[in-house]
C-alpha cells in the first residue's frame, strides 16, 4: 500500500515534468476509455454465454421426444402403451402425446401447405424429466418391449453442439479480455515513450540538479496511471449504460436478449478501471525505466 500511495499520492510536484495536456494525454484517455468499453461488452458476452450454456443444457437434459412409427391401426394402442410405460417410470415428471394440430404446426415450416392427412406421420410424445432424471437405457428397453415402433430421442445430439458452442463463446470472451488488456498496455507504453522522448531535455536538466531516475519515473507512472483510470472509468460507465440498454431476458433466452449482467455480476465492471490502472502502472513503469536507461 505504501508503494501505491507513493506513486498515486502527492510527490512534491514531480509530475510537473509530464505534460498535462497534448497528444499523449488524449491518447491515454481515449485508449483506456475505448478498451474499457470493449472489456465491459466482453464480460457481458462471457457471462451471457455461460448462462445460455447452462440454460440449454438443463432444458434439453430434462426433455425428450418419443417417436412412434407404426401402421395406422397400431398408432393408438402403441401411444397408450408408451404413455403407460412413462407413467410408471421413475424420474419422468410429465408426458403427453402431441395433437394433430401441434404436429402440423411443427411440419408446416418444412412442408408448407402440402396435404399431410394421407401421409404416414409418426406420433410424437413429449417427455419431461425431473431434476434427478431417469434411466435412459432402461426406458429404451421397456419401450422396445411394450411398443416396438417407439424410438426415444433424449436430445443428446442436439444438446452437445449447442452447449459446446456456448462454452466456446465464453472462452472467446475471456480471450478478448486478455487481448484488450494487452492492447491497452501497448498503447499506453507508446504514449509513455512519446512523453519521455518529448521531455528528454527536461529529464537531463533534472538529472543535473540531482533528481534520481526513480523520482522521474514515479512522475510518469503516477500521471499515466491516473489518466488510464479516469479514461477506463468513463469507458466502463458508457459500456455499462450500453449493456443496460440491451433487450432484457424477458423477450427470450438467447445471446442478444440475455446480453446483460444479472445480480452480483454488475460488480464485475467495477474491476475494469482497477485492472486498467494496474496495466498502466506496469506498462508505464517498464517504459520509463527502459527509456531512462537509454538516456544515460
Amino acid at each position: 500500500m505504501s508503494r501505491i500511495a507513493l506513486i498515486l499520492g502527492p510527490d512534491g510536484g514531480a509530475d510537473r515534468v509530464v505534460p498535462p495536456t497534448g497528444a499523449t494525454a488524449r491518447l491515454t484517455l481515449l485508449t483506456s476509455a475505448a478498451m474499457a468499453f470493449l472489456a465491459v461488452f466482453a464480460l457481458a458476452l462471457s457471462m451471457a454465454a455461460g448462462r445460455v450454456a447452462t440454460t440449454w443444457a438443463d432444458a434439453l437434459a430434462r426433455t425428450a421426444t418419443i417417436r412412434i412409427s407404426a401402421p395406422a391401426g397400431e398408432i393408438g394402442p402403441q401411444t397408450e402403451a408408451v404413455l403407460r410405460v412413462l407413467d410408471q417410470t421413475p424420474g419422468v415428471a410429465a408426458a403427453r402425446a402431441l395433437t394433430d394440430e401441434e404436429q402440423r404446426e411443427l411440419l408446416d415450416p418444412w412442408f408448407g401447405s402440402l396435404p399431410l392427412d394421407d401421409l404416414p406421420i409418426p406420433r410424437l410424445v413429449e417427455v419431461t424429466g425431473t431434476a434427478e432424471g431417469y434411466d435412459v437405457e432402461g426406458l429404451r428397453q421397456r419401450l422396445a418391449a411394450e411398443a416396438p415402433g417407439a424410438v426415444l430421442d433424449d436430445h443428446g445430439r442436439w444438446r452437445r453442439p449447442l452447449v459446446t458452442a456456448a462454452s466456446r463463446l465464453r472462452l472467446l470472451g475471456g480471450i478478448a479480455l486478455v487481448l484488450i488488456l494487452g492492447a491497452s498496455a501497448a498503447m499506453i507504453t507508446l504514449a509513455a515513450d512519446a512523453a519521455l522522448a518529448a521531455n528528454g531535455q527536461v529529464i537531463r536538466t533534472l538529472r543535473l540538479v540531482g533528481a534520481r531516475d526513480g523520482y522521474i519515473a514515479r512522475a510518469f507512472v503516477r500521471r499515466f496511471t491516473l489518466r488510464a483510470v479516469i479514461g477506463a472509468a468513463a469507458g466502463t460507465l458508457i459500456g455499462a449504460l450500453a449493456v443496460m440498454a440491451m433487450p432484457g431476458p424477458g423477450i427470450g433466452e438467447g445471446f442478444l436478449t440475455g446480453l446483460r449482467f444479472r445480480g452480483a455480476e454488475w460488480m464485475l465492471p467495477l474491476l475494469v478501471p482497477v485492472f486498467a490502472g494496474a496495466v498502466a502502472w506496469l506498462a508505464t513503469g517498464a517504459a520509463a525505466r527502459r527509456v531512462l536507461r537509454g538516456m544515460r
